[in-house]
């Protein structure tokens, strides 16, 4: 079963004046368990539009959509989600503790079990300390992380996160990222959105570019990685040299520069590719859309 299924799912708002404004356009997707999916994207091109499509939030105007076999306009479908939206907002007056434990009845669970799921839960995201304080009086990098707690808490197959790294410094990056690659080693399916190339390089398996409410393109992070190598830097010693030198060669000149350093008896030290990355390849697709 796959984890997510898109099927030509639209969304026309009424804009300003009566204009018609098309959010998402004509959007399928087929996203399989145990893989980390990057919905690429600037601001305003449809993903969060698209995020509320599979919760149920808002309804589509044509297409259809399932997470785990069931319509996203079913309960069902819920309970195998754990959502995180864009700008998370609790019920503010209660602590950390006290809201998770109320999802987590939400959800069916039951104590003791609960307790420890959220004191696991709390102490991985670093808010254990702050456990008994109100909500109101976190930063917003602690809001995000508690948003992410409460993903966690019910140990849902899918997660869908608008932007989970949004507003966390450094090392909050780097523990949501990790607790990403701990899912997908459990067999849970990620679905995050980002305007973060970084982000979708460092943690994602395929990643969709979607513009204008249109996917654009679905890759694999792996394949834009390997073949968007352009040329090499190669460290040679040469004989007698007390430093190595670095010398360029383009794609389909690697094979001569290493011939011609063996050939004169000096030492390859390092030959690293230089490549294109996810964002030169996320700009690349702006400009062809732009183009048109």
């Amino acid at each position: 079963m796959n984890a997510i299924e898109i099927s030509r799912i639209c969304k026309t708002f009424k804009g300003k004046r009566g204009a018609r404004v098309e959010a998402v356009k004509d959007l399928s997707l087929v996203i399989k368990q145990g893989e980390i999916f990057g919905f690429l994207g600037p601001n305003g091109a449809g993903k969060s539009t698209t995020i509320k499509l599979l919760m149920g939030l808002v309804r589509p105007t044509g297409g259809s959509a399932s997470i785990m076999g069931h319509d996203v306009g079913s309960h069902l479908s819920r309970k195998h989600v754990g959502y995180l939206p864009e700008n998370p907002a609790f019920y503010d007056y209660l602590s950390a503790e006290e809201y998770l434990i109320f999802i987590g009845k939400t959800f069916g669970m039951k104590e003791p079990a609960l307790k420890e799921k959220a004191e696991k839960v709390l102490r991985l995201l670093d808010l254990w300390e702050a456990r008994k304080r109100r909500m109101r009086e976190y930063s917003k990098g602690m809001v995000q992380r508690l948003g992410l707690a409460q993903v966690l808490i019910h140990d849902p197959d899918v997660y869908i996160l608008d932007e989970p790294m949004s507003g966390l410094d450094p090392i909050g990056r780097a523990l949501v990222k990790g607790i990403i690659l701990d899912l997908k080693s459990q067999g849970k399916c990620v679905f995050f959105s980002t305007h973060i190339t970084s982000d979708v390089e460092t943690v994602c398996d395929r990643v969709g570019i979607v513009l204008k409410g249109v996917l654009q393109s679905v890759e694999r992070v792996e394949s834009i990685m390997t073949e968007g190598i352009t040329g090499y830097h190669v460290r040679i010693k040469d004989k007698g040299a007390d430093e190595d030198r670095e010398e360029y060669a383009a794609k389909d000149e690697i094979s001569e520069v290493v011939g011609r350093a063996q050939a004169a008896g000096s030492e390859i030290t390092l030959i690293e590719p230089k490549r294109k990355n996810l964002e030169e390849f996320f700009l690349d697709i702006v400009k062809r859309k732009d183009a048109r």
